[in-house]
């Protein structure tokens, strides 16, 4: 039977939140962290950045497997408790993904051929919507490339909330091919509250 590892979107290191953390007199206990020479894991920096997304892919993936990797815009595939730097993060927010810059598809590309090597299957806890990460990955994972059938027409905060509602109640979700899915599909109702 093939393992399965959870590869996570990266999250923005260019927005708002990002320049919040960035500041280099910013005296928060993260930004501070950042500065230092040990850095901070990149879980944890992401989570501050993404916010409900971020958290809610890294909370799903622990519950539900054995073993993920972050995606990053320059760096390939990193484990989550990756340590990054101020510095990183600043490497990070020069490269778009949006663009397919070779800076980031290299590395991608090198990882992604590496774990296709193995019988693994895939889950890709992120958005299918655009090509930036799906289409790097189908190319060399075909259709062992999965995804949640229920992302599909969320945005990233419903799938966060839909994410961290499964790990509350102990429900893993149902994943089909990436390859060959509705990539755009029709916004499903919103989630109800819980109690």
């Amino acid at each position: 039977m093939a393992s399965r590892i959870f590869l996570l979107s990266p999250a923005r290191c260019d927005g708002r939140r990002a320049k919040l953390i960035l500041n280099p007199i910013a005296e928060f206990p993260l930004a501070r962290a950042l500065r230092e020479p040990e850095g901070v894991e990149i879980a944890e920096v992401f989570s501050f950045l993404s916010g409900l997304y971020f958290r809610g892919k890294l909370a799903y993936a622990r519950a539900f497997g054995s073993s993920m990797r972050v995606i990053t815009t320059e760096r390939g595939l990193v484990a989550p408790t990756t340590r990054v730097r101020r510095e990183d993060l600043c490497s990070f927010a020069e490269v778009d993904i949006a663009r397919g810059e070779e800076r980031y598809l290299g590395p991608l590309r090198r990882d992604v051929a590496e774990l296709a090597q193995g019988d693994v299957e895939v889950v890709l806890l992120g958005s299918i919507a655009t090509g930036k990460y799906a289409d790097t990955l189908i190319a060399a994972l075909g259709e062992r490339l999965l995804f949640p059938r229920e992302f599909v027409g969320r945005g990233d905060m419903s799938r966060g909330g839909l994410l961290l509602r499964q790990v509350q109640e102990g429900r893993e979700l149902e994943y089909i091919p990436v390859d060959g899915a509705v990539r755009h599909g029709a916004r499903p109702p919103r989630l109800a509250p819980l109690r």
